[in-house]
């Protein structure tokens, strides 16, 4: 299912730009912003052994983070000027260990609102040039308007 979406900001892409860089967890953890869309998010997390678990999984705790930010920025893509974007929901089910050389994480707005946005984003490893999926979840952003 591809849904085209028109952002309500012409300038989206650089605002969406601009709030990533202003970030500072995904600068400490390594994550990188490799694909923007109205409504369309990609974003990508090198292995690094400090990220992981005792067994040498990504933590479930980097798998989140990964998926509520891409599906935040989906979300957040489509938003008004001015405004800015909270996760007020999720929920995400870790399908497999997150073991390989890259997490990525591909989101997608599935129902815009004025107020509330639904993502949905999968979250899969690349491991040896192979994806396996690893992760699903369901977001809720809220759109925040200045006062």
């Amino acid at each position: 299912m591809a849904d085209t979406f028109v952002p309500r900001d012409p300038d989206w892409k650089a605002r969406c730009l601009a709030s990533f860089e202003q970030q500072p967890i995904c600068r400490t953890l390594g994550i990188e912003l490799t694909a923007v869309e109205p409504g369309f998010c990609e974003m990508r997390l090198p292995f690094r052994a400090e990220l992981t678990q005792q067994h040498g999984f990504f933590h479930a705790g980097m798998v989140s983070t990964l998926a509520d930010n891409a599906g935040g920025y989906a979300a957040y893509s489509l938003m008004p000027a001015g405004a800015e974007v909270l996760a007020v929901e999720f929920k995400i089910n870790l399908m497999a260990p997150a073991k390989g050389d890259v997490m990525i994480a591909r989101a997608r707005v599935v129902k815009p609102g004025r107020t509330l946005t639904i993502t949905q984003v999968e979250v899969s490893m690349l491991d040896g040039g192979a994806e396996k999926d690893c992760a699903l979840m369901q977001q809720t952003a809220i759109c925040l308007l200045p006062k």
